[in-house]
């Protein structure tokens, strides 16, 4: 499978999407200053205790207080505690966790009031950003995770990702970890740590201590609430958790990330460096790459299954749940073998899509789709494997139930943050009713330029609905040749599936804007 990654920054935010053989799988989207990332580590202040729900609120410098919920804090929670104040108080000088007295473990089915108290500091990292109107959700358990490695403070143990199947590759990596782990840590090996070089394995584990320094120097700095550690940003982390050989480019227009990024795969694949690449064309990258259009095409409540020749999915929310329904539309086939044959087809074909929308969406909670009937038991089987199959490249936990005698699949899929919602029905340009006239837009358009081809030496790019565009070069003697013919300078018009119909901008080479309008 070829996977691409296209990440476009454009005034102070991000867009990543991952493409997989071209079709858009994932799509996230990343302020630069964004407060909460998941994995962020902070201080915290108790605000309040919260008994009824064996629970607490945290101050954590949010309009939210984040929720800790007991089972959150972890059985070494009043080992961390005595750290954080042993820091706070100069007690303890350094990182380092070799003589640290390790406290007696909670009870894992205590109450919150016996262990944490209001105004009480803790050291606490972001599990789930905000959501709706919940702020975030928040563990006293640390884990920096790293490509290879995770590093978990105050714990012994070595763990081994279960898809490492290899007996003797377990043990190389269980020994070698262990000769090489801090003492006062554990280690989780990861999956992608399978058939590394020793070299590889030591210098993720050097990143991940180097980490825990940096948040141990910004503990002691003592500002109750305050950020002690950054996780990295999104493209990054993606790359950390997906990055492999089926990565065949990686293609970003801002400069200094494209640097970042080079540098970053150099150290873990200094060999690969190179599928970085800088984008620098007029056309927007997400449009180059048809990323805006397969929005318009993937979200909504209506969803063709590829391929089906006329099979789609229709997506409903509720307050509790997800529900996915399966129609065959007008593609129906006589006989009953062939109808049952043709059940599960579309089935299966439905299962992968919906696959892609939960990670395309990042759908969280319980999700029920209701399949095209099938009587056969074998079917049945086969399409449950088939959809487990399909979202097991999803790396959000998930839990898939068989197919009840009703031939509905409920399954369970955790949400870190909101979910996507992108709105793929246009406004009406007319629901004030009154709007401009399409030909006093276009007419206006024209003043525009006439007036920046006065000023502006360099080329001229006109970004406009795909409607307004075909419009405007229709013809051999198109709007956009006059123009030419009368003003003696090329515009070149780029149509956007992202704009409304009359909105407009004009940028120039350095794709700085000069001009707009949003009816």
């Amino acid at each position: 499978m070829k996977k691409e990654l296209i990440i476009s920054h454009e005034a102070a935010h991000s867009k990543i999407a991952l493409l997989e053989d071209g079709r858009l799988f994932e799509l996230h989207e990343q302020e630069d200053k964004s407060d909460f990332v998941v994995g962020d580590l902070f201080i915290g202040k108790v605000k309040k205790l919260a008994p009824n729900l064996n629970a607490a609120f945290v101050s954590i410098g949010y309009e939210k207080d984040a929720f800790l919920h007991y089972q959150d804090l972890g059985p070494q929670f009043l080992t961390y505690k005595k750290f954080l104040q042993d820091t706070i108080s100069k007690k303890q000088q350094n990182s380092s966790l070799k003589s640290f007295e390790v406290q007696k473990e909670i009870d894992k089915n205590g109450n919150i009031e016996k262990v944490l108290a209001k105004d009480d500091s803790v050291i606490l990292q972001i599990t789930k950003e905000p959501i709706s109107t919940k702020g975030p959700r928040i563990s006293t358990q640390i884990s920096l995770t790293g490509r290879f490695l995770v590093l978990i403070p105050f714990d012994k143990s070595v763990s081994i990702s279960k898809k490492i199947g290899n007996a003797e590759e377990r043990e190389r990596l269980r020994t070698l970890i262990e000769s090489i782990k801090p003492e006062g840590f554990g280690v989780i090996i990861r999956t992608v740590a399978e058939g590394k070089k020793v070299a590889e394995l030591h210098n993720d584990m050097n990143q991940l201590i180097q980490k825990w320094e940096n948040t141990f120097k910004n503990l002691q700095k003592n500002k109750v609430p305050s950020k002690v550690l950054s996780e990295q940003d999104k493209a990054s982390s993606i790359l950390r958790d997906n990055f492999n050989a089926d990565f065949v480019s990686i293609i970003c227009d801002d400069e200094q990330m494209v640097d970042e990024m080079r540098n970053y795969i150099e150290v873990i694949a200094p060999e690969r460096k190179n599928i970085v690449q800088f984008y620098d064309k007029p056309i927007p990258l997400m449009e180059y790459y048809n990323v805006e259009k397969q929005l318009k095409q993937s979200f909504g409540k209506h969803v063709n299954i590829p391929s089906s020749k006329g099979a789609y999915l229709v997506i409903e929310h509720t307050e509790a749940l997800h529900v996915v329904d399966v129609n065959s539309g007008n593609n129906i086939s006589s006989g009953n073998a062939a109808k049952n044959e043709h059940a599960l087809s579309v089935n299966k074909m439905a299962a992968t899509e919906i696959a892609r929308q939960l990670r395309l969406r990042d759908m969280g909670g319980i999700i029920v789709v209701d399949f095209i009937d099938m009587i056969s038991a074998d079917h049945r089987r086969d399409l449950f494997e088939h959809l487990k199959e399909e979202m097991a490249r999803d790396k959000a936990r998930h839990k898939i139930l068989p197919p009840s005698k009703f031939g509905l699949i409920q399954m369970t899929r955790q949400r870190t943050r909101p979910e996507n919602q992108i709105e793929t029905k246009e406004e009406n340009p007319n629901i004030d009713g009154e709007i401009l006239a399409p030909i006093v837009v276009v007419e206006r358009m024209e003043e525009v330029i006439r007036n920046i081809i006065q000023i502006e030496k360099g080329k001229i790019f006109l970004h406009v609905h795909p409607f307004v565009e075909a419009y405007l070069t229709k013809g051999f003697m198109s709007i956009q040749v006059k123009w030419f013919l009368k003003y003696k300078k090329w515009v070149t018009i780029i149509p956007r599936d992202s704009f409304k119909y009359l909105e407009y901008k004009l940028i120039n080479s350095k794709k700085e804007e000069l001009k707009s309008y949003s009816n």
